[in-house]
Parts: C-alpha cells; structure tokens; sequence
C-alpha cells in the first residue's frame, strides 16, 4: 500500500513538473505598432544571432491592438512586450492595474514623424493642418454650421491646391499612428476653428478615407498604382520608399529628420515599447534585449536603426531613458496626466 502510493506522489509531481515547463516560455513574445515594428524586428535578428537566446516573436497588431493583448494580466501566456506609436493611455495603464500587473516600465526609443505622402510622379502637396482635418473630417464648417464633409477635390478646400480627387489611405482606429494623427492634426487644427467648439477627431466613412489595415507596405503599394491617392504612415515607410514616394510639406516643413526632431514639422511624436516587469526574470532575455535596443549602436546618432527611419533622441534624453531602465523605473498613473 505504501508503495503504490509513493507511486502515485510521484506520477503526481511528475505531472505538476511537466506542466511547469510546457507554461515557461524561452523565447520573448512582443505585439503592438506596426511604426515600432521595423526597429524592434531589426534588433530582435540581431539579438537572435549575437546572443545565447532565440530570437523574439513579434506581432504587428497596432499600438491599440498590443495594449489590448498585454494588459490582460500577468500570467506568461501574456505578451512581455508591447511596442506603441504613441504614450499608453490612462484607461489602458488603470486597466492593467486592475488585471493584476505589477509593473510596468516606459522605455521611449526615439521621434517619428507622420507623414502625408503621395507618388513622386505626381504634383507634391503643400498643406496646412487645417487642408488635412477639412480633407478628412466627417463635418466642416459652412455658414458658421458644421455640415457633412462635401469635399471631393483638394481644391475645393484650398484653391491653391491640384484638382485631384481626394483619397487617402490611412491607419484603422486600432493603430497608434491614427490616434496620433487625430491628436497631432485634427484636434491642433480645430481647436482654431470657432465651429467645430473645442477638438474634433471624427474621420468622414463616405469612401474618401480608407482604413488600410495594420501594414503599412500595403498603403505604399496603393500610392505607387494610384498617383493621386494618398498615403498616411510614419516618417520610416517614406525613408524607405523614397524613390517612389513623396512626402507633403505640412505648414510650411517637410518631413525631415532634423524637422522631426526639433518639432518644427508638426506632425511629429516619440515612440514607445512598455515592459511588463514581472516577465524580467521569467522568460529569459527580456533585460539583455532591452539593453541591446538601448544601446549606441541602435538608437545612437550612428546607430542601426536610423539607417532604416528612426531618429535619434538627444544624447542627454537617450541617458535618462538608459538610466530608467537600469533603475526598473515603474511608470506611475501619475505620470501620465
């Protein structure tokens, strides 16, 4: 009788064991922007090939996307990383603290710029955040009134601007990119226009805007078939197409690295990954992978990753986002308002 069950403990603990090490995880799991993508892609390959670990998996499920699927909690089948075009939200931080996550840690990695682009066959746009939000609203004002958006044609909203049909492809309501650009456009701009009454983000749903997805290759495909269409995307996807794309002069800048980071180009934001804290420790490699993001040769003035679009923070700020991280700073609710 003791025998059989000393055997049974055994088969028991033999279980338990199995199902500990079927819940662990060795490789890293990020989800979030599809902005950030291409810089965390970049240092997760080398990552998988100059250190002992495997290389992370990550998604492209937009900033909204990556907040939604990483603030569920704690547990390790939950993602260790999210990347986001834009600061975690107030309802976002609250809900993971009441989903039981204990820590979170900022870490900013760089600016980018949103760009209108089109064909560089075609005419190049110069416009004003007011040409954009009364190209894309639902509702402009006539007569003092707010009016369904009639527009068709850039020149009907400034004739100084191409009889082209407008048509814009732009980020869904699940990106990072599109509430920046709700931010950064549409409420900058009709918080000057007495009609609109305080900040307006709502985007016309009549065909002249189009929700392109999450992949922004997909939208450059579009603008390269299409020379009038026009194209709304991170500073990095022009970079990347420049000898097919163009991007818009917006109030009078253009989008280049030097009027990105002086915030003379107005559309311009900082970039973001947020840490779950408690995974440091459990799925190996999350501090190393940090740290190798953080480093000169990454987000330096030289580094990798402003050959492919990224601009660099100014040295001092790029040690106090270093310093943070060394420190595990914990984001507090109070920060962010």
């Amino acid at each position: 009788m003791k025998r059989l069950l000393k055997s049974m403990l055994i088969a028991v603990a033999m279980v338990v064991l199995a199902s500990s090490f079927a819940s662990a995880r060795d490789q890293i799991r990020i989800v979030g922007s599809s902005t950030v993508y291409p810089f965390a892609s970049y240092v997760a390959e080398e990552f998988g090939a100059t250190t002992k670990y495997p290389t992370p998996v990550i998604e492209s499920t937009g900033s909204g996307g990556g907040h939604k699927l990483t603030w569920v909690g704690d547990g390790i089948d939950t993602p260790d990383i999210t990347n986001s075009s834009r600061r975690i939200k107030v309802s976002e931080f609250q809900r993971a603290m009441e989903n039981g996550v204990d820590g979170i840690i900022e870490v900013v990695i760089g600016y980018d710029g949103i760009v209108l682009a089109n064909n560089n066959k075609a005419e190049r746009l110069e416009l004003s955040l007011k040409d954009i939000l009364l190209a894309v609203a639902a509702e402009v004002p006539q007569n003092g009134k707010l009016v369904k958006n009639p527009y068709k044609y850039w020149d009907e909203i400034n004739s100084e601007l191409p009889h082209n049909e407008i048509l814009i492809y732009g980020p869904p309501t699940s990106s990072g990119t599109r509430d920046a650009f709700e931010d950064l456009v549409m409420e900058a701009a009709s918080e000057e226009i007495a009609a609109y009454g305080g900040e307006y983000t709502k985007i016309r749903q009549d065909g002249v805007y189009v929700p392109a997805g999450e992949n922004d290759n997909l939208i450059v495909q579009r603008l390269t078939k299409n020379p009038n269409a026009v194209g709304i995307f991170g500073y990095s996807f022009l970079e990347e197409n420049a000898d097919r794309l163009q991007g818009a002069v917006v109030d009078g800048y253009e989008p280049t690295p030097e009027n990105i980071s002086s915030g003379k180009y107005p559309v311009s934001r900082s970039l973001f990954f947020y840490v779950k804290k408690a995974h440091i420790g459990k799925v190996p490699g999350i501090d190393a992978y940090v740290d190798l993001f953080l480093s000169e040769k990454m987000i330096g003035e030289y580094g990798y990753l402003k050959n492919i679009g990224l601009i660099p923070l100014p040295k001092e700020k790029r040690k106090e986002v270093r310093q943070n991280w060394e420190n595990r700073k914990e984001l507090k609710l109070s920060d962010l308002k």
